[in-house]
């Protein structure tokens, strides 16, 4: 093999792309991009909304999806992290009780303002010379001049006028016709015909990202979320050559009542994320096949083993499977690892595939990471996870169920856990315990007929299958993500 082959290079190096999406796309995102049936869906406008775990890939896809719309004329629009604001909104709004007002309605009808102006700039900015714009212009250049107006100042401004109304001096009639009007978006209503016209020879898309980026499940944020969800479905349906497609995290979409059952209305536009490890593999090998020359022809496997070798140092099994049985099955979870591997490789000066030595040193802060990001994730649904996490430290790996119920009764009544643990497990049923801590990735229960020590095979996690009859489970294994950290034995 060429010395290119043997160690990265100055010129390109061995690099498997930016865990982020935003940064990945100057990195070479859109040559190594995994079309999948989700993405195709999504593409064709089939789905609209995307729904997964943090580090799922729902980021990645809106990215590609918007080069490529720009590549075909297509106006894009994206929202970004920095459009949205919880704790200003907190900081700005009148709580829901002290202003007797009904916020997801009122943040629905807020953001559909927002975004057909949105869309309006954006037609006018690039010339839209109909003369059904004409009003549009107008319209634009009397409230908008410049567009130099903030997303999320439009909005809350919107949002204050609906607020001021509500809790103002008006007399009762003069309320109810002014909110009326701001309902349904009087100022705008009439140029939504003209802008129906446009929409038939010019395509907009709307991309609304990262709305987990701040999160802080106040009040307004699950307003703010919900409020927009009912937004986007209503805007979808004005014309085909519209689309507001909106990404949402697994979390927000389970814990938000108001959103959860708005949303099964929509199910035929969802698309739920998920990955399986030959799609992890493909994920990864196209990122090696990028990053070093040569290997066009290999298959997923030899592109893999190309790098980080045929079998793990530490069991002897499939080096890949070693990996994956270390993540929740998220990309950006196989990326995280494979990169502090090939980093700490490039410092030792070491040549690939992978050494034994370099997974060994690793792995035990590749997990404290992931075991400190889980809990981060699940911060505000079980405050104090990392702690219940933190009781399971040198203890063993596998539990028979009633050991496990026992293990979770004696947790729930130490009197010296921390006092955010305390509150988490406190007069918490044992089996609720195991339920939670299976949800969120930390156990593995085994659904298998074969012997226990047949490996990880029968041992299913809620990243593979979404519900479980974990009574019916022959027994329980911690998730090797979080061996390093806990030093499991």
């Amino acid at each position: 093999m060429t010395p290119k082959a043997q160690r990265p290079t100055k010129q390109r190096g061995l690099d498997l792309g930016a865990p982020a999406a935003e940064r990945d796309i100057k990195k070479g995102l859109v040559e190594y991009f995994i079309e999948s049936d989700a993405f195709n869906r999504v593409q064709i406008g089939e789905k609209l909304v995307v729904v997964g775990n943090r580090g799922a890939g729902k980021s990645a896809m809106f990215q590609v999806l918007a080069q490529r719309e720009r590549e075909m004329g297509t106006y894009v629009i994206e929202l970004t992290p920095e459009d949205y604001s919880y704790e200003f909104l907190s900081r700005t709004m009148l709580p829901e009780q002290s202003g007797s007002w009904a916020k997801l309605g009122a943040y629905a009808v807020a953001w559909r303002h927002v975004i057909y102006v949105m869309v309006m700039q954006a037609l006018t900015a690039k010339g839209a010379r109909k003369k059904e714009a004409a009003g549009i212009y107008r319209y634009v250049r009397d409230n908008y001049v410049g567009g130099a107006t903030s997303k999320l100042s439009a909005l809350v401004s919107y949002l204050k006028r609906m607020e001021g109304i509500k809790v103002g001096s008006y007399d009762a009639s003069l309320r109810t016709h002014e909110l009326e009007k701001l309902y349904k978006l009087a100022d705008i209503a009439p140029l939504l015909p003209a802008l129906r016209t446009i929409l038939e020879e010019q395509k907009v898309v709307v991309l609304v990202d990262e709305l987990d980026r701040g999160w802080d499940e106040s009040e307004d944020a699950k307003a703010f979320v919900a409020g927009l969800f009912q937004a986007c479905m209503s805007i979808n349906q004005l014309s085909d050559n519209l689309r507001v497609y909106i990404s949402l995290r697994q979390e927000l979409y389970d814990n938000i009542p108001a959103l959860y059952e708005d949303a099964q209305k929509y199910r035929d536009v969802i698309e739920i994320i998920s990955w399986t490890k030959p799609r992890l593999l493909e994920m990864i090998a196209a990122r090696i096949r990028y990053s070093l020359d040569g290997l066009e022809l290999y298959t997923n496997q030899r592109c893999w083993e190309r790098v980080f070798g045929k079998k793990s140092p530490q069991s002897g099994i499939n080096s890949f499977d070693y990996i994956a049985d270390r993540t929740l099955y998220r990309p950006r979870e196989i990326i995280q690892f494979c990169s502090h591997l090939l980093e700490h490789a490039f410092d030792c000066k070491a040549p690939i595939p992978i050494d034994a030595s370099i997974v060994a040193h690793i792995e035990p802060f590749y997990s404290e990471e992931r075991t400190r990001d889980i809990a981060a994730e699940y911060r505000f649904q079980y405050q104090g996870l990392l702690g219940l996490f933190e009781a399971f430290r040198g203890r063993g790996r596998d539990f028979d169920y009633d050991d496990l119920l026992m293990l979770c009764l004696e947790i729930a009544t130490e009197t010296a856990l921390p006092e955010e643990v305390s509150e988490l497990v406190k007069d918490q049923d044992p089996e609720l315990m195991v339920e939670v801590l299976w949800q969120v990735g930390f156990l593995l229960a085994d659904m298998g007929t074969g012997k226990r020590s047949a490996g990880m095979a029968s041992f299913l996690g809620h990243h593979q299958v979404s519900h479980l009859n974990l009574r019916a489970a022959r027994g329980f294994k911690i998730h090797p993500m979080f061996w390093g950290y806990l030093d499991l034995v």
